[in-house]
Formats: C-alpha cells, structure tokens, sequence
C-alpha cells in the first residue's frame, strides 16, 4: 500500500510524548524522533499547555511550537508566526461570574501562568501532570486583553451552559473530565499545523500528527494521517486514521514504522 510522504509530523504532549506513568518520554519515541530529523522531516510540538511549560521536552529540539491548542505558534528560532488572545469581554464575563459562583479557572498569558480558587482536585491534576500548582490571580491587576487561555474547572456536564452564557466568543476542548481548555473561539491545534505548513512550504497532504485527548481532534482530523495512541480518549480514537498502541508500549515508533515514515 502506498501512504503519503510526509515531510512533518505534530506531537502533543501529555499522554502522547509524556506517560503519565513515568512522566517521561520512552526510550523509544526519543528514539524515532531522532530517526525523523535525521530524514529531515520537520518535527513539531502541538500542546494546550504554555509556551513557558514545556521546557522538560524541548530536549528533543522541535522545529517549532503550536502551544495554547494553537493560539500561539513560535519557530526554534524563537520567532513568532501567530499569536490570538481571548477576547477580553469574554475574560471579564468569566471574573464576573466568579465572584457569585464557585469557580476555579486559571489565566495564561505569554508570560505566565495564575490560578483561581486551587481545589484538592485541582492540585491533584497538576501533580498528575508532573507541574508545580501556578501562583494565585491577582484579580486587581488583570491584563483581560493579554489571556491566550484559561482553563475551567468544570465537568462536561456544565461546559456548554457556561460557555453559552459566560463565553460565547469562546471555545472549549478538553481531554479530561476534571478541566477545559478554553480558547478564542475558531482556534485549535488545526489552525497551527496551516501556520507550519505555510511557514516551511508544505502542504497539509504531507503531515501526521500523534494525539490522545479531545483538544487533539481537530489536529488528527486535519493532517493526512491522524494517529490516536492507544491510550487516548474514545471519542479521539473514532476519529483517527489509525490507533497505535500505548505511549508506554512504543506507540509513537509503532505507528511511525507501520506508515514506513522512518
């Protein structure tokens, strides 16, 4: 069978790159990643999280960074091809809401990360995630022009009541039930793999991408080949083109070898 030549592949993080077992990355993906640059197929990060939070993979020397689900795109060179923040009237709604409701949220900038109300269960996520709990908002000195996004923390259940009434300029992904990622509405990771592919002069037919929560959807559903490890959410591996296994059974390497990328 013949499969697309592909000149880039996108990698999200958490679940895919990173075990939530070992909070590493397997011998075997850093293993296959140096396989592909040593192809010279452009290998880029594509992650919820902040620009400032993914220091503990940059080791793996990405080509450039899809962070904030896509609001922020940033080259190995540190030069930014696109930035979009939140509106800030949906920001404002949002504090105004958290005055009358209980309501934890953080605000993350591109220079950092706060945090409203920290939950035992919101401080277990952070550990879950292997990152230190953010520094408390300071609601008097807001920037609400300046927030990329902000996660919510709420179950599935309530997200679409919230986002109608309190963020409708707004648009919320996530991989777990306990939190999400909210960003300005039309913004996904799809929308940093056409930053990239413009930026290196590629075309979209000539991609992949590794995924495994909700926020990874619309990345897998874009690139010529969307692959869910086969540790990622249900609804993720209904839409994949394919499903490898684990991030700790060799998922990454498994797939990349089944497609004959490297």
């Amino acid at each position: 069978m013949q499969y697309p030549k592909i000149k880039a592949v996108f990698f999200d993080i958490d679940g895919t790159l990173l075990s939530f077992k070992t909070h590493q990355v397997p011998p075997s993906t850093r293993k296959a990643i140096e396989q592909l640059q040593k192809l010279g197929i452009k290998v880029i990060l594509s992650t919820g999280r902040s620009i400032n939070s993914i220091d503990h993979v940059k080791f793996l020397d990405f080509d450039g960074f899809i962070t904030f689900n896509g609001g922020y795109c940033v080259t190995k060179q540190g030069d930014l091809l696109f930035k979009r923040a939140i509106e800030a009237n949906d920001i404002e709604s949002m504090l105004a809401y958290s005055r009358d409701h209980a309501l934890s949220f953080s605000l993350m900038s591109e220079k950092e990360i706060s945090i409203h109300d920290v939950t035992q269960e919101v401080a277990g996520m952070y550990a879950h995630l292997n990152l230190p709990v953010p520094p408390p908002v300071e609601l008097q000195n807001i920037d609400v022009s300046s927030i990329l996004q902000t996660n919510i923390f709420l179950g599935p259940e309530d997200e679409e009541l919230f986002m109608k009434n309190v963020m409708p300029n707004s648009v919320a992904s996530r991989w777990t039930p306990l939190f999400a990622d909210v960003n300005a509405k039309g913004q996904s990771k799809q929308v940093g793999i056409d930053v990239f592919c413009k930026h290196f002069g590629l075309d979209v037919s000539q991609t992949m991408a590794f995924g495994d929560g909700g926020n990874d959807i619309t990345m897998l559903k874009h690139v010529a080949i969307g692959v869910a490890m086969g540790n990622a959410n249900p609804e993720v591996k209904e839409i994949a083109d394919y499903i490898t296994t684990d991030v700790d059974d060799n998922g990454i390497w498994n797939a990349l070898q089944y497609f004959k990328v490297i």
